[in-house]
């Protein structure tokens, strides 16, 4: 849907990702996920709608929300050559990494277990 020169998704998916940065990658790892990993993922049609920071307590320092319309867009983008390279290549730069797709709703929302 356009409006303007806006593009809107009306968003069914999230795919949630979590993970701690590598210590000594932080400057890296930005680099990669602003240049290479968002913009990549925006191409095939998954769109970061959230990026969050754990500030105190037990859960992994960052949690990315990318949003898509269905679920065969993630379903075909996480079983493509192209992000098993992406995600090898992230990586490198994080530990204790999850990832999970849900069904979409507002709010905060986070990976447990």
């Amino acid at each position: 849907m356009f409006s303007g020169d806006r593009q809107y998704i009306v968003p069914q998916y999230k795919l949630i990702l979590s993970y701690d940065i590598q210590p000594g990658s932080r400057e890296r790892y930005y680099q990669y996920v602003m240049s290479e990993l968002v913009p990549a993922l925006q191409e095939e049609g998954l769109y970061m709608t959230e990026a969050w920071h754990t500030a105190f307590g037990e859960y992994p320092i960052r949690l990315i929300i990318f949003a898509a319309e269905d679920y065969d867009t993630i379903e075909m983008v996480l079983a493509s050559e192209k992000w098993q390279m992406m995600e090898d290549e992230f990586q490198r730069f994080i530990r204790n990494y999850t990832k999970l797709v849900v069904p979409y709703r507002q709010g905060f929302q986070f990976i447990t277990g």
